[in-house]
């Protein structure tokens, strides 16, 4: 498999690193400092078609993959001002649709999610199943009198509910067969009732809020199912391998941003006769941050190339690997450019201080560095599971 970039793929790249250092830091710690969201580089992006360059041209995108996308959101995030709806409102929320929508699901949200015009938010995580989507207790039942569904259930640490028009549940139903819940995806529109959102006060600096959801007998028509009922997995782990990828391409582009400050700095600072560049004791874990970071990028892009290429059992093992890689990647160069900047590197001035909240994400979120541990343990392995 040819990891090397194509010419398409390589503009692309140039391009939006372009689009992002126009923007750049500064830009986005303001948004953060003002509360605000980063309104002005998504309408730009969307012009410029890159927010749907992984979703179908006959829906508005650009016909690309998750390759493409994982491109754009990494060169945001190298030039210091990512988007973190970019993880969930194309990757996740518009592949799903893309993949196994109905005709009339795709012609509602794939142009608006590709245009940049509309935001689906991704609701998984619950309070008491954590890491575990096998013990998810959002559920959904047949509505006797509609033929619709009723969800009843909650969610925690949901990015961008108050800024997407819709929210892609995570629920179970109940197998009449056998009598056990599988998971299935509902559209659920933002202002439905019984949908209530309340935020969570996170020590973190981001534009995107994290809310908690409660959903108190939402009555949802039938339509609201995206996919088959009885499809169960298959159709989310469709939006969690794609997820993973753009995880590790935040990741990635936080952890480039970072290294190259440090590069900079350890350049012209100049303690004693030559810049603190030249001493080892900083050159060398800069260097071992560098590979680091590109061997978390090699796992990242045949991650993306198995998805692109149809092939989510190979994409499942590469997609949590890069996520693993890339996060334990953004973590050392993070702390490390810090340490190369010393009291520096805690001032405002620098904006690295922040980041080491922001880099500790990628390793919790969407799934810990113990849950991939597990999964490559017995699924890549074959040991045994403890749980």
């Amino acid at each position: 498999m040819s990891l090397i970039e194509t010419d398409e793929q390589r503009a692309l790249r140039e391009a939006v690193a372009a689009l992002g250092k126009r923007y750049g830091r500064a830009y986005f710690t303001q948004v953060v400092a003002d509360g605000k969201h980063t309104d002005e580089l998504w309408a730009e992006a969307a012009k410029l078609g890159y927010l749907g360059v992984n979703l179908p041209e006959e829906y508005g995108g650009g016909g690309g993959g998750i390759t493409e996308l994982a491109v754009v959101l990494e060169e945001l995030g190298a030039a210091g001002c990512p988007l973190l709806m970019l993880v969930v409102s194309p990757a996740i929320c518009g592949t799903v649709i893309a993949r196994f929508g109905t005709e009339e699901q795709k012609r509602q949200w794939l142009p608006g999610l590709a245009d940049g015009s509309r935001k689906m938010a991704f609701g998984i995580t619950e309070p008491d199943a954590g890491s575990n989507s096998h013990r998810i207790t959002t559920t959904a039942r047949r509505d006797p009198e509609t033929g619709g569904w009723i969800l009843n259930g909650r969610k925690v640490f949901i990015s961008g509910v108050d800024i997407a028009e819709a929210t892609l549940i995570v629920g179970r139903t109940e197998d009449a067969r056998t009598g056990k819940l599988k998971p299935c995806l509902f559209i659920v529109p933002r202002d439905t009732p019984g949908f209530s959102r309340s935020p969570i006060d996170m020590e973190l600096a981001a534009p995107e809020k994290q809310f908690e959801l409660v959903l108190d007998d939402v009555r949802l028509p039938a339509d609201a199912l995206v996919g088959d009922e009885d499809a169960g997995l298959l159709q989310l782990f469709a939006g969690l391998n794609p997820e993973r990828i753009m995880t590790a391409a935040f990741a990635l582009g936080m952890a480039r941003y970072a290294l190259g400050r440090a590069v900079e700095y350890a350049r012209d600072r100049q303690v004693w006769k030559v810049p603190v560049g030249a001493h080892q004791a900083i050159a060398h874990p800069l260097a071992q941050c560098h590979i680091d970071i590109e061997l978390a990028r090699l796992m990242m892009h045949k991650a993306a190339h198995l998805y692109d290429a149809g092939d989510d059992m190979g994409a499942g093992e590469a997609a949590n690997m890069a996520k693993y890689a890339a996060g334990e990647a953004a973590v050392k160069t993070v702390d490390q450019a810090v340490h190369t900047l010393g009291g520096n590197g805690l001032t405002a001035e620098y904006g690295l201080a922040s980041m080491i909240t922001a880099a500790r994400v990628a390793r919790i979120a969407p799934v810990s560095r113990e849950m991939i541990l597990n999964f490559v343990s017995h699924q890549s392995l074959g040991l045994p599971k403890s749980y």
